[in-house]
């Protein structure tokens, strides 16, 4: 209730004049201020006449009067330049930590702006704004997403500068525990960000030509060749490959492995396993690609594209995890469609949904499985590519852009998220039904952002959506 108030505040939406503070002096608002979301008051630099004395400062708003000091403020001095406490209910006087008695004001907030407000909060369908869409007209959407999606950008920038700091200001190894966490598709982003933070990049460059040494120390350091992880029927020639090879490798680095339990299966397609996932990595990392400098540098998506086309190692064409060999199917097997399903559709980096349509030439070619044995593709499809792209190469390039002050990179890295298709979740979905399609990654990327950091959290005073729809209730 005290964001409504806020609200009504700040756009003037009390009832009117006369107005009086609780002691009876007359009251005038000249300038309601500047809303301050941080700590501190909850709008700079009001300016009020309180019986006919002007007065510049700060407005506390709060529920109840009592909240002042359920919140601490008479002992905080960053509230002794609050000149007016504005409350719902005044239920006691309250002083400042210099010893002031602050005048209060009880707000009076129309009916029927509580009862929109109150059907926004309580409504039983995604979005709770639909209704109001269709009112809003279509350049005040498209500017609201712009600004969801550089704001999306911008939160993925925190995190990516976090590990700018942790790496000592080293990009390449920030990129590539960006790029790791993307490869975990949701369910696995953060066992794949813990394990890329225990490689050292000096180790893989010694070994960066040997695409087999490198998958041993990727799924060694990821905890899977630990004998508990693999039962020991899984344990074939390639497992005690690998075994044997990073044995070495972390006697010789002095290493340690994150543990095997950090990873998720349950409800995952096969092709997202960590062992695929791992075994792309390994790949990608062998073919010289996996350089940030080399993608910096790219100015076209499709020059981009082609750095992530790469070959595993024979083993995982027909494998998604150790010593379970794809059997024969006398079936002709469609590997090219995905499931539908999407897990957790809403969170911040989201597993593959569906695959886009495969050209008619590619699906003869992949529709029929070879003769005595099943084979997938190893490789990453288009759609997973776009996701490490919308995930982790985008924003590594904004942010990169944001700290050397390049407006044209970050200028570049936007228009490559509106080049890309929207992805397909049941968020967008939603949207799409109320009527607001999304036209592209842009627009995909701003709607999460939007379900996340508004719907979900129930700040529809700070959307740009709810607000039309609260104006409704005043026009």
């Amino acid at each position: 209730m005290e964001a409504l108030l806020h609200y009504a505040w700040q756009h003037r939406l009390f009832l009117p004049e006369p107005m009086r503070t609780v002691d009876g002096l007359s009251l005038e608002i000249i300038d309601t201020g500047l809303h301050n979301h941080d700590a501190g008051p909850d709008f700079f630099n009001a300016k009020i006449k309180i019986g006919g004395q002007l007065w510049v400062g700060n407005v506390e708003i709060h529920e109840r009067s009592s909240d002042w000091y359920r919140h601490g403020h008479e002992t905080d001095e960053n509230y002794n330049n609050v000149v007016l406490h504005v409350v719902r209910i005044a239920d006691c006087t309250v002083e400042t930590a210099n010893g002031h008695a602050l005048p209060q004001w009880e707000i009076a907030v129309p009916e029927t702006l509580t009862a929109q407000f109150e059907a926004l909060c309580t409504a039983p369908h995604y979005p709770p704004c639909r209704e109001t869409l269709e009112t809003i007209d279509d350049f005040a959407r498209k500017a609201w997403l712009c600004a969801l999606t550089v704001e999306r950008l911008e939160e993925k920038t925190e995190r990516i500068l976090y590990w700018l700091r942790e790496t000592a200001g080293d990009w390449e190894r920030t990129f590539f525990i960006t790029l790791a966490r993307a490869f975990g598709f949701g369910k696995n982003s953060e066992a794949f960000q813990l394990w890329a933070a225990t490689l050292d990049p000096q180790h893989m460059a010694k070994h960066r030509d040997n695409a087999f040494q490198i998958e041993a120390l990727f799924f060694g350091q990821a905890g899977l060749l630990d004998a508990e992880a693999t039962p020991a029927h899984q344990h074939d020639e390639h497992f005690q490959q690998l075994e044997k090879e990073y044995h070495f490798l972390r006697q010789k680095f002095v290493i340690s492995p994150i543990s095997s339990s950090e990873w998720r299966f349950l409800r995952l397609r096969p092709q997202n396993f960590p062992h695929v996932r791992l075994a792309q990595m390994a790949a990608l990392y062998v073919s010289g690609h996996l350089s940030f400098d080399a993608v910096r540098e790219c100015e076209e998506l499709d020059e981009l594209r082609n750095k992530f086309v790469f070959n595993t190692l024979p083993y995982w064409k027909t494998h998604y995890t150790f010593g379970k060999k794809e059997e024969k199917s006398a079936k002709k097997i469609d590997i090219s469609k995905s499931s539908s399903q999407i897990k957790n559709a809403d969170s911040i980096e989201l597993a593959p949904s569906c695959e886009p349509e495969t050209p008619t030439s590619e699906k003869k070619t992949r529709r029929t499985a070879h003769r005595g044995e099943k084979r997938h593709d190893a490789c990453l499809s288009r759609n997973s590519i776009d996701l490490l792209f919308i995930n982790a190469v985008i924003p590594s390039l904004f942010a990169y852009a944001r700290t050397h002050h390049d407006d044209e990179r970050a200028a570049r890295a936007l228009e490559w998220l509106e080049q890309l298709r929207a992805e397909s979740n049941a968020t967008v979905r939603a949207w799409h039904e109320a009527g607001l399609t999304a036209r592209h990654a842009a627009d995909s990327q701003a709607l999460l952002q939007l379900k996340q950091h508004y719907c979900d959290r129930k700040d529809c005073l700070r959307c740009r959506f709810g607000a039309c729809f609260m104006r409704a209730a005043h026009r």
